[in-house]
């Protein structure tokens, strides 16, 4: 089938390749480019693409009428864009039953089914899910991947990188963002790609999520204030605020919860969920998602802005610096078997990052854009937070890490917190 030969190796192909070892059909869902399909194709021995507009039609036709025709051919076979035919879901649901193999099926989304009335088994035990987003900074090459999370967690205390990424290069590769179309391309076509991909969401894909035709200017609207308003833990209330006041345009929550429900539906945002520690003394824990684009770069498409911008706005830099490098944890820790949350407080300790594994391990991390004044602010910040942890409830963090942006060396400071510079961090 289509195994390219420049294929760029992804994280999720490992991922992919366990789950399909342990499950009869695996979802691969994520937002439109970020190379689902191609990293399915990898490994699928038959294709059906829902889309292809020669067949569309047909395909969705046969769904409706005879779905498991739909389903014969080499496995595992790949569904591209399966939610086109919601009815496709409970066929292989079926198939993976009666057939009793495992590693069945493939199926890519870009969407989560407009109309799920069709669906009326959860899936459970037949598949696996898999989320993709675009590309990390070491998927993409721009990281030499000499600090790697699995061997912090693994008890190796000696790290040793060099990141050879400018202030410039960094603007840069905040505002390309992780698409795969976009690595390898001059620069400036580079950073069209994700003005194209705004483009597409505020004129037709916002609208796939649920078949409701939305104001394009209240989308973007909408787009640039939940920009404005990356790693923050912000109501609907003051996003519908927010715009009223910077955008002169009236919109109420409900509308606002209705756009931001539509943009999940599409995975343009992905918010971070808190987390919960035990704590030595009792502290009320704030309990409400940090707000992130699944890439830097669509927040700057909304904004207008682009690499020279944000060196002269450092504030804004830090920012979507940081929007980077939680999606490059989230690629990162989709591999260890951990997710990656937030954490604050009511006294106001927060911890930007927290990565925690399914074996109870986790890392705490503090994201700096650089200098030596924030790192140093990053580390005591760490070392507040680490003090706070009921240790005889829960385990001691296998790492403090101060992430940044700007910084040639990764190291080991005195008091054992790490010092790494997103250029050199890998899985």
């Amino acid at each position: 089938m289509l195994k390219m030969e420049n294929y760029r190796k992804r994280i999720a192909d490992d991922i992919l390749k366990r789950k399909l070892e342990g499950k009869g059909a695996v979802l691969i869902e994520g937002p439109k480019w970020c190379g689902k399909t191609t990293t399915a194709e990898q490994l699928a021995a038959s294709i059906l693409y829902m889309d292809d507009p020669e067949k569309k039609e047909q395909n969705i036709s046969m769904s409706e009428v005879s779905p498991k025709r739909l389903l014969k051919g080499a496995t595992p076979r790949l569904i591209d864009e399966w939610q086109l035919a919601p009815k496709l879901w409970d066929a292989i649901r079926f198939e993976v039953d009666h057939r009793g193999v495992l590693g069945q099926f493939v199926l890519t989304g870009s969407a989560v089914p407009a109309d799920t009335k069709e669906i009326t088994h959860s899936g459970t035990g037949r598949f696996a899910w898999l989320t993709m987003r675009p590309m990390s900074l070491y998927e993409s090459g721009d990281s030499t991947g000499e600090v790697s999370i699995k061997d912090l967690f693994e008890g190796n205390t000696e790290i040793d990188g060099e990141s050879n990424i400018s202030i410039e290069r960094l603007a840069f590769l905040v505002c390309r963002g992780g698409w795969p179309q976009s690595v390898g391309m001059h620069d400036e076509i580079a950073l069209d790609q994700a003005f194209d991909y705004y483009d597409a969401v505020v004129r037709t894909d916002i609208n796939r999520a649920d078949n409701v035709q939305k104001n394009p200017e209240r989308v973007q609207s909408l787009m640039r204030s939940y920009a404005r308003n990356q790693g923050g833990q912000v109501p609907n209330t003051v996003l519908a605020q927010d715009i009223s006041a910077k955008e002169g345009m009236s919109i109420n929550e409900e509308t606002v919860a209705s756009y931001i429900n539509a943009l999940r539906k599409i995975f343009v945002v992905e918010d971070m969920p808190a987390w919960n520690p035990n704590l030595r003394s009792k502290t009320a824990i704030r309990s409400s998602d940090t707000r992130y684009y699944v890439d830097p770069s669509i927040a700057v498409a909304a904004l207008g802005i682009g690499p020279n911008d944000l060196i002269n706005d450092l504030k804004t830099f830090g920012f979507l610096f940081e929007t980077l490098c939680i999606r490059d944890l989230r690629v990162f820790a989709d591999a260890l078997n951990g997710k990656v949350y937030h954490y604050r407080d009511k006294d106001g300790q927060e911890c930007d990052a927290v990565i925690h594994l399914r074996n109870g391990k986790y890392g705490l991390i503090e994201i700096k854009l650089g200098g030596d004044k924030l790192i140093e602010e990053g580390a005591k910040s760490l070392k507040t937070m680490a003090a706070k942890i009921d240790t005889n409830k829960m385990n001691t963090p296998s790492f403090l890490m101060v992430l940044t942006g700007i910084g040639d060396y990764a190291y080991r400071r005195q008091d054992g917190v790490y010092v790494v510079p997103i250029g050199c961090l890998r899985n």
